[in-house]
């Protein structure tokens, strides 16, 4: 569950990029997207260890 958004926001960076800048943009797409995928399951993990 907490892995989770690194494969959804980089499908969705990939396609967002794609349909607006090209292959060029489905690059920065996949990069933003698994960048930001890998921050919110780092956060979500912290915030289930912090809980307990």
């Amino acid at each position: 569950m907490g892995c989770l958004p690194i494969p959804i926001l980089f499908v969705l960076g990939v396609v967002i990029g794609s349909v607006f800048w090209g292959d060029r943009g489905a690059l920065w797409g996949a990069g933003i997207g698994l960048a930001m995928g890998l921050g919110l399951a780092s956060a979500f993990i912290a915030l289930l260890r912090r809980r307990r």
